[in-house]
């Protein structure tokens, strides 16, 4: 007959069981300590209501998922002494089954809740994206309402313009990209300006649409607090307002694009706009962004182009936007850099509104991915 194993056989295998139920425990705890941060984090950012009700409901939240979190540690207390301490024992189990239910339903209607958040065109927006572009087509011509040429006089203040401007697509010149610094290296703001044979240029860039008296925040990008919007502007005022107002690191780099794929771009930004107005959109800091929408519309022009990491650290697009070879051919992205910083150019130049020559000053020196434009008389005001 065979001898049962020995104790000492056995011991490893139980504190290797011991050792799974730990990192069981572990791992759900974890899990319910996100699912905790998750929906106060919702709460906070996209509930409405008076800030102490708010407060409230988030309170609330926060001590059922800690009781849930704990719930199973009293079940699991079990009570030295005589027989009469056994019903502490079924009380504290029948305390943690509770709580943890309690804890499910309460998740169960938040996540209803944010299902049902949806975007919405028709808040008290922030001057600068109240309106949103009007695009009307005929051919080559295009008509445009709601082109912005604020004349900025601090961060926060400016003096409001909103024009309605016709642009040739048959002239359609150059595209370059503007990544303006505003938090470190690796975080900034990607736009697209679009020049034209006769020397304007149109600024587009996909923003946060911001209530009146609402500030950025990168957390509540990612927490349906934003609703998206697409810019059309002058760059008088979108670009001098980062370069000369805000004060942040501005660059330019001329985009190498065959006159078919700029024309598709400029399209493809019109049709943004036009889908925009129709369906309302949250902004997303991570998925759906200044970066990532700009390259799904350009991954649909030019074929090929790969995923990368530095579509999300937009900071360092000029080093991805140089490798697949879309900017000035032979020119190390280092000198591209350089001389594509505007600041010192930009604050050169006194604002004038409706002249050409803050557009013709930040592009001096910058090397160009596209045969340079003849020369074109200054736009009077």
């Amino acid at each position: 007959m065979p001898r049962p194993p020995s104790r000492h056989a056995t011991a490893p295998v139980s504190r290797a069981r011991r050792l799974l139920r730990g990192v069981g425990h572990l791992l759900r705890a974890l899990a319910l300590a996100l699912v905790i941060a998750w929906g106060a984090l919702a709460l906070h950012f996209a509930l409405p209501g008076p800030h102490p009700l708010v407060l409230a409901v988030i309170a609330l939240w926060v001590t059922l998922g800690l009781a849930a979190l704990f719930a199973p540690a009293w079940r699991r207390y079990r009570p030295h002494g005589s027989a009469a301490r056994q019903p502490l024992h079924r009380g504290l189990q029948h305390a943690s089954l509770a709580t943890r239910l309690a804890f499910a339903l309460a998740l169960l209607a938040v996540v209803i809740w944010w299902q049902q958040l949806t975007p919405r065109n028709d808040r008290d927006w922030a001057p600068d994206v109240a309106r949103q572009l009007v695009v009307e087509r005929h051919g080559d011509r295009v008509h445009l309402d709601n082109v912005r040429d604020f004349e900025w006089l601090t961060p926060d203040l400016a003096r409001v313009r909103w024009e309605s401007r016709d642009y040739d697509l048959s002239t359609l010149a150059s595209v370059d990209m503007i990544v303006s610094y505003w938090m470190g290296p690796a975080i900034a703001h990607t736009l697209v300006s679009f020049g034209f044979a006769d020397g304007r240029h149109l600024t587009f860039s996909v923003e946060i649409r911001r209530e009146r008296n609402e500030a950025f925040s990168i957390a509540g990008g990612f927490f349906k607090q934003f609703e998206l919007n697409l810019i059309a502007a002058d760059e008088n005022d979108i670009l001098r307002l980062r370069s000369n107002v805000r004060g942040e690191d501005v660059y330019l780099y001329s985009v190498g694009l065959t006159p078919q794929a700029r024309r598709e771009l400029f399209l493809a930004y019109l049709d943004e706009a036009e889908r925009l107005r129709a369906e309302p959109a949250f902004y997303n800091t991570l998925t759906s962004n200044c970066t990532t929408i700009v390259f799904d519309m350009v991954a649909r022009i030019v074929d090929g182009l790969p995923r990368d990491p530095r579509l999300i650290l937009s900071g360092y697009l000029p080093g991805y936007v140089h490798d697949v070879g879309g900017l000035a051919p032979g020119v190390p992205l280092e000198t591209l850099r350089q001389r594509g910083y505007i600041d010192p150019r930009a604050r050169a130049v006194p604002y004038a509104a409706g002249s050409l020559a803050f557009s013709r000053a930040i592009r001096d020196g910058v090397p160009s991915a596209t045969p340079p434009a003849a020369d074109t008389p200054e736009r009077s005001p």
